[in-house]
């Protein structure tokens, strides 16, 4: 099999990975790729969103399965467009892909089919926005209805921020036209985890347990990002807290995807808030998070490319997914600045020390090569990934792996996974 991933971040480096162990897979190809896809697979020069040049690729290399990493393309339609044109696609299609590219639509979804969820109102105008602010109180969310590469969402603590945050995103358009629409919703307090699923629009099959960082500084401090780690697996999600998300979230909408006419067929990802034994839903994704894909990949047992297949193929009743005991942790090291404006082109040294360390893969998310050199080139640069016999074995290791890589400004979490030592 030939099979194309589509995108250039941590998670396509880490599908790319997991694809190409693959003993069906002949040959992988990544566009654009990364310096980390590479090493594994054929690079090709062209953009996620230019969804002809990505089809004629597809055709002129006869692709048997195409994957798609990150929401863009999702959002724009480029599963359809591979279908309708006889292609294998791995991903929601437009109509699904809405569940993470409109929130005002993911809420008013998760409301109908009894998703259990926060409390919310959906805005356009700055006025009763500040109603609702002040009927539901501080501390509220705020997020941006459209795509906002994860860091669209604004916990206000007094009120003033509140508002300003909705005049900046109604009225000055902070996140451009993502930013036209507003949700406002109760602040959920508890525990968060991410919990995904493959879905062929019927059945469902859970993922291992994970829990991402979303905030830049230890003790889940500072603004959001799109995240600078994560762990797997999350003590938080015991059996219980499995069951009831399977039933009350996955079940409910999946199924509720299915009467609105928009079939859900990839990975669903539901962000969940835990408090004790009760779950609400926080967001949906459309695809693997990043970097939950990280660990949980390198924690997947089974041949990854026969679920990919049958997921695009529409039936995945008789597939099986089998996980490794072991726990796996990926610390995310980002350049100086982020999530703010951040530097690039700095040259990155110590990937090859930390590559020797046993059961750890350096996962690139935003370098390039330049003058034979691997440089910085996003805000989110490496996801260094180890496996451990238990959660702090694998946090021992990521972090003795990230000790041995710098650059200049580099900085990371020191706290990934320690949610989970708390737990025993």
């Amino acid at each position: 099999m030939k099979i194309l991933v589509i995108g250039s971040g941590g998670r396509e480096h880490a599908l790319v990975w997991k694809i190409a162990q693959s003993p069906l897979v002949k040959k992988v190809y990544c566009a654009p790729g990364n310096p980390g896809t590479a090493e594994l697979a054929e690079n090709v020069a062209i953009a996620v969103d230019d969804l002809p040049g990505l089809l004629k690729f597809a055709q002129d290399n006869a692709i048997d399965l195409t994957v798609v990493g990150p929401e863009l393309p999702l959002s724009l339609g480029l599963v359809d467009l591979f279908e309708d044109n006889g292609l294998k696609a791995f991903g929601a299609r437009k109509n699904a892909a809405l569940i993470e590219a409109s929130k005002a639509f993911s809420k008013d979804l998760m409301h109908k089919y009894n998703v259990p969820t926060a409390a919310y109102g959906v805005f356009t105008e700055v006025q009763p926005a500040i109603e609702f602010i002040d009927r539901t109180g501080i501390p509220i969310v705020i997020k941006a209805d459209g795509l906002a590469a994860g860091k669209g969402v604004i916990i206000a603590q007094t009120r003033e921020e509140a508002v300003a945050t909705v005049e900046d995103m109604l009225s000055g358009n902070a996140f451009g036209s993502a930013g036209s629409r507003v949700v406002v919703e109760e602040f959920l307090k508890g525990e968060e985890a991410s919990f995904l699923a493959f879905t062929d629009g019927k059945n469902i099959i859970p993922l291992a347990s994970a829990q991402d960082h979303k905030a830049v500084f230890d003790g889940d401090k500072g603004p959001n990002t799109g995240g600078m780690g994560a762990y797997s697996p999350a003590p938080v999600v015991t059996q219980s807290i499995h069951d009831k998300a399977m039933a009350e979230v996955m079940r409910r909408t999946v199924d509720g995807m299915a009467a609105e006419g928009r079939p859900y067929r990839g990975v669903l990802y539901a962000g969940l808030m835990i408090d004790g034994e009760n779950v609400k839903t926080l967001e949906f994704n459309a695809r693997f998070g990043d970097p939950e894909c990280q660990p949980l990949l390198m924690r997947m047992k089974s041949d990854i490319v026969p679920v990919l297949m049958a997921v695009a193929s529409g039936d995945i009743s008789k597939v099986q997914v089998e996980w490794h005991d072991k726990a796996a942790v990926c610390v995310v090291l980002a350049a100086e600045g982020y999530p703010g404006d951040y530097r690039k082109g700095d040259v990155i040294s110590g990937m090859g020390d930390a590559a020797q360390l046993e059961e750890l893969v350096v996962f690139h998310a935003g370098t390039k090569s330049q003058d034979g050199k691997i440089v910085t080139n996003g805000g989110r640069v490496l996801g260094v990934t180890a496996l451990g016999t238990t959660v702090k074995d694998a946090i021992d290791r990521a972090y003795q792996g990230v000790a041995r890589i710098s650059w200049p400004g580099m900085h990371c979490r020191k706290d990934i996974g320690a949610k989970a030592m708390t737990r025993g």
